[in-house]
């Protein structure tokens, strides 16, 4: 599997942001644009590249290997509280408004806690500068531990 740069990745995007908006107004709007894009895309461009990861659908490299393909380590038969969460997660939902959601649902908070801390999608908070080697690489473990 080839494994993506993120960072690369987000630049390619950026650069594609750039030629949308500066022919919509017709002049190169050069690293105000690419700035731009990393100021309104860069967070929720990472979290679905987690994501990505974790769903063992694409690898990327600021993300640790052994975190690929987590999601599948992690589904029970008919898992739907699993799905939800990460519908969710996609959407764009932080920890916290993921929590209160099960909460006012009256799901098992004890499940959500144990799926929320194995995805760790603060992972996901990467920095568009500095480029760490493996995003706070995550570490399985088994749910009877709780």
């Amino acid at each position: 599997m080839q494994v993506l740069s993120l960072y690369e990745e987000g630049l390619r995007e950026a650069e594609r942001h750039k030629w949308i908006e500066s022919q919509k107004r017709g002049i190169d709007l050069g690293d105000w644009a690419l700035t731009d894009w990393y100021r309104r895309y860069w967070p929720l461009f990472c979290r679905l590249k987690c994501l990505e990861h974790l769903s063992g659908s694409r690898s990327w490299s600021e993300f640790a290997p052994e975190d690929f393909g987590l999601v599948g380590k992690l589904i029970r038969n008919e898992d739907l509280l699993l799905e939800m969460i990460l519908d969710r997660a996609h959407a764009g939902m932080e920890n916290l408004g993921i929590l209160v959601w099960a909460h006012e649902w009256g799901l098992p908070l004890k499940r959500v806690i144990y799926i929320l801390e194995q995805l760790n999608l603060n992972r996901a908070q990467l920095s568009p500068i500095d480029p760490p080697r493996y995003a706070r690489p995550g570490t399985i473990q088994d749910e009877s531990q709780d």
